[in-house]
């Protein structure tokens, strides 16, 4: 009998670098935050506005990427994406004002958008449901491998060449990705080493029969057809009230840990590596939870709604962290609270390809990523204000500590898992 070849996990490979990089290219900015603040005289608000320009963008791009990901397919949309955020970065370089700052985070926001519909779209593509919540949780840690490998990066290039350079090195990446992608990557049918083993593995989902009909009308699905079902509102909101809870550990941790422990550039490696270490963890056990409930004989809704609800009780510690004075316990929280939401990711992104069919799940995702996008762009104001206002994270760190439990509420409340027509 003919075996399997697993080739799919090679595709998984491709798609954790690349989130790998997407990490990287956008953490500089949040690395290097006290060390171009001083340089360039930015205040807190001026910081908020610079990131909100990001996330505009990024809200944008996913309204474009996902359409264009559906119809121009997983290849071709994923390298214009990453040739653009690959752009937007080293164009940090050139810029000197907050506006500048502000439209080269706009273009990175801009291509930085087709990652996740991307890797959503090709997960759908290659794995059955029974194991996509685990290979979606394994590309997504690429987001915190990332990120614990962009402080050891940015710091030991900013330290030698300057935080210029930082931007310039790591924004070549993408580029190197690109070719990488184009050399290697094919889709299931296209693929001379998937063999019909793994074809038919790879379709054995209730759904293959139903495959060609959905092709055939996939372009034809547009935007308002998805908000017709209470499913897209609820996901959508889920996204808007935690996706931002992300980016402000992704881009303020830094600074915390500056200005409430006195951690420089240089000290602040050793933390964030244990900080997305942690987040990393989350991001591949969230994943395999959810798939172990499944394989136990659990129903797909029990299986995502119970890890979700699981990880959102873990995040509540959150709220003693501005109380704390040891660094270390500090640190273990913050990268308690970056796991669960890679747990949470990992399962949000897996209920978009269990409830929408194949042909419409790079729409969804970057419909559902748009919540989030606008979440954290209002987040990112409101965070910059509120730090000018007070000068303290209590109030920021209180409200993300709760975050999760309204977004599982509303999941379970709207949100049956089980695959509707479109």
């Amino acid at each position: 009998m003919e075996k399997k070849t697993n080739v799919r996990w090679i595709v998984v490979g491709l798609l954790f670098f690349a989130t790998t990089i997407n990490y990287i290219d956008r953490q500089v900015i949040g690395l290097l935050k006290p060390y171009i603040q001083d340089d360039l005289h930015w205040s807190e608000t001026d910081y908020g506005y610079i990131v909100t320009a990001f996330q505009i963008a990024y809200a944008i791009g996913m309204l474009a990427c996902g359409r264009l990901l559906d119809k121009v397919g997983s290849k071709l949309g994923y390298s214009i994406a990453i040739i653009v955020w690959s752009l937007g970065a080293v164009l940090h370089a050139a810029v000197r004002s907050v506006m500048g700052f502000g439209v080269a985070r706009a273009v990175l926001g801009l291509g930085e958008a087709g990652n996740f519909p991307a890797a959503v779209k090709t997960i759908a593509e290659w794995f059955p449901k029974k194991d996509r919540a685990y290979a979606t949780g394994l590309f997504n840690s690429g987001s915190t491998i990332g990120a614990i490998i962009a402080p050891i990066i940015v710091v030991g290039i900013t330290l030698q060449w300057g935080w210029r350079w930082a931007f310039i090195i790591t924004g070549l990446l993408g580029f190197i990705w690109v070719i990488a992608w184009w050399l290697v990557y094919k889709s299931p049918h296209e693929n001379a080493k998937v063999n019909a083993a793994e074809l038919a593995y790879i379709q054995s989902d209730e759904e293959k029969e139903d495959e060609e009909a959905e092709q055939a009308q996939g372009n034809k699905v547009t935007w308002k057809r998805l908000f017709q079902f209470k499913q897209t509102y609820a996901i959508v909101f889920s996204r808007f009230v935690t996706d931002w809870v992300w980016w402000f550990f992704l881009f303020w941790t830094p600074d915390f840990l500056n200005k409430t422990h006195g951690v420089d550039l240089k000290a602040t490696v050793l933390p964030l590596i244990i900080i997305y270490f942690m987040s990393s963890i989350g991001g591949i056990y969230g994943g395999a939870v959810s798939s172990r409930f499944i394989k136990a004989g659990k129903s797909i809704d029990f299986a995502r709604k119970t890890t979700i609800l699981i990880f959102a009780l873990l995040v509540l510690p959150l709220n003693a962290v501005p109380y704390i004075h040891n660094i270390w316990i500090v640190v273990l929280i913050i990268g308690l609270a970056t796991s669960t939401h890679q747990a949470w990711a990992s399962n949000i992104f897996t209920i978009v390809s269990d409830v929408y069919p194949k042909h419409v799940v790079a729409s969804m995702t970057g419909i559902s990523s748009v919540g989030g996008a606008i979440g954290g762009a209002l987040a990112s104001s409101f965070v910059g204000f509120i730090l000018e206002w007070t000068g303290s994270y209590a109030t920021i760190f209180m409200i993300a500590s709760c975050m999760y439990l309204l977004a599982w509420l509303t999941l379970k409340l709207f949100v049956p898992v089980k695959q509707i027509k479109v």
